[in-house]
Order: structure tokens, then sequence, then C-alpha cells
């Protein structure tokens, strides 16, 4: 893994299984013993999660989705790092908030320049732009934090595939 932080980090496996194959033997490496507490998958993507009692506000969770390639015998795993899904959700909904406000302000200041009064709602701009600034710098934060939760689960999809090459031919 890189040092660069980055929103949602992200990083592609080609493996050497047409898709269906690989989504056959990749769910046979997770319903292994080592595995099998840690991930799960729901038609072409696998999530791998940190355990409940390691988990903390910013740990993140590795989302796995299987895409088809050009060449025969051969499909791509898109990995993606990601807060959980309801952290993400929230930060997402403040994120259109914020966005909303600051587009209603500008729209709402401007008809009150153009009527000849004083824009005050333009005061809500900077306060939109310092929240959506700050959600992405304590985003960035916490993937630093989280930085060693996010090798860990990098590891599990790792033993995964390796799990998955040294199953014998279907």
């Amino acid at each position: 893994m890189t040092n660069q932080i980055q929103m949602q980090p992200t990083f592609r496996v080609t493996l050497p299984w047409e898709r269906e194959e690989a989504k056959q033997r990749l769910r046979r490496a997770i319903e292994s013993d080592e595995l099998s507490a840690h991930a799960e998958s729901a038609g072409w993507v696998f999530d791998f999660q940190i355990e409940s009692a390691d988990k903390r506000f910013w740990s993140p969770h590795l989302s796995i989705q299987l895409n088809c390639m050009d060449e025969p015998q051969s499909s791509e795993a898109y990995c993606r790092f990601s807060p959980r899904p309801e952290i993400w959700t929230m930060v997402m909904a403040i994120y259109l908030v914020a966005a909303c406000c600051f587009f209603a302000a500008l729209i709402f200041g401007f008809v009150q320049w153009s009527m000849g009064n004083p824009p005050w709602s333009l005061v809500v701009v900077p306060i939109a732009i310092v929240v959506i600034a700050g959600l992405h710098g304590a985003s960035l934060i916490g993937q630093g934090w989280s930085r060693d939760q996010m090798d860990v689960l990098r590891s599990r999809w790792e033993r995964t595939v390796e799990l998955a090459r040294s199953e014998s031919t279907v």
C-alpha cells in the first residue's frame, strides 16, 4: 500500500479466471475458517470488515467488485477502501446539506443584491465552505489513523486471492 492519502483509495487486481469462476473461487476462500468472520459477498461484490471489538468511528472497510475484462479467462477486482457504509452515508448527507446551503445562499444573496437589499445570506457561503473543507480534512485524518486497519484488510484480501489460487481446478 502506498503512503499517499486520498479519498477512498483504490487499487485493481487482475485475476487469472473469468468472472464467474473468480466469484466462485473467492467465495469458497472467504468461507474458510480463517476468513469467514471477516468477509462476506453478495453478487459480484466482496466486503472485508474489521472485527467488532477493534472497530473505531473511523474504521474502514474494503469493498471489492469483480469486473469482466477484454481478455478471455481473466477478470479484474476493483478494490476500494472507504468508511463503513453508515459513516459514509452520514458524511455524504452533511456534504449535500452544506452544498445545498452554499448554492441557496448564493442565489438568495444575488436576489437580495439585485433588489438593492444588503446580501446578508452570503454569510452562509464561507460557513458552508468551512464545513466541506472540515469534512474533507477529518476524512484524511481518519484515514491516517486507520492506516493499520487498511493494511489488515488488504492482507486479508491478498490471503483470499492466495487461497483461491491454491484451490484445485474446479
